[in-house]
């Protein structure tokens, strides 16, 4: 009888502390695929591609990022892959376009960009929304579809600021090449030429950058403007897209 008691005590222990175990396997597990997840929610991009390095400025991409989710959100945004980022604390010399791939964290182009000839010389400093104002336009658009113009191959911008850069369509403002944006004529120059408020890239790489961010990417055109940066209603709208939305 006291065998069989014994018998039965070890096996009621037994089954208690199977279920024990068992929690402790599952509980552990659960907490680190939720880390997990949550770590590669909210890893940084900015640090894990050395952007700093590269001279993109964390307030440029900080805002960039935020109006991206955004957007996302709002349903403006077919691919989402895809961050431009155009940073005009930078000047004309510096490599300040920076094209992004979120998904696979990495770098696709790093290249020169112009700013519109009102603008400024070296550095842009003054923007506009005008017709025939010659000035670049800050803040978020969405790129559209392209064409072949008197630049050839085109990219057309869709702004999405009110007051910012609504009027870019109609103003033709959109991405193409230009001999002027160039290193030798940094050399000549002291920097680089200016357009009429479109985003010019270089002949070399502006067809695969194109090509890369149309049909429905963001581009976003930073500069530490206080008007708009407290202005921007993409940049001051809750917040609740994600890296991988």
């Amino acid at each position: 009888m006291q065998r069989k008691c014994a018998f039965v005590v070890m096996m009621v222990f037994l089954f208690i502390g199977g279920i024990s175990l068992s929690f402790i396997n599952i509980h552990p597990t659960k907490t680190i695929a939720a880390t997990t997840t949550k770590t590669k929610h909210t890893v940084s991009v900015y640090d894990s591609l050395n952007l700093s390095e590269l001279g993109l400025s964390k307030q440029a991409f900080n805002a960039a990022f935020k109006g991206y989710q955004n957007l996302i959100t709002i349903g403006k945004i077919k691919n989402d892959s895809i961050l431009s980022i155009i940073d005009f604390s930078l000047p004309s010399t510096a490599k300040r376009l920076f094209v992004i791939n979120l998904k696979n964290y990495s770098i696709l182009f790093n290249t020169y960009v112009s700013h519109g000839k009102n603008s400024g010389t070296q550095s842009a400093t003054s923007f506009s929304n005008k017709p025939q104002s010659l000035k670049s336009s800050l803040g978020f658009y969405v790129t559209s579809a392209t064409y072949f113009g008197k630049h050839g191959y085109s990219l057309k911008l869709e702004g999405e600021e009110k007051g910012f850069n609504d009027n870019a369509y109609n103003r033709g403002i959109v991405m193409h090449s230009a001999t002027y944006v160039s290193e030798d004529f940094i050399k000549l120059q002291g920097r680089i030429g200016r357009s009429e408020g479109c985003p010019a890239v270089p002949e070399e790489e502006n067809n695969a950058i194109i090509e890369t961010i149309k049909n429905g990417s963001c581009l976003f055109i930073y500069a530490p403007n206080n008007k708009y940066l407290t202005k921007s209603k993409l940049l001051h709208q809750k917040n609740i897209g994600s890296i991988n939305s």
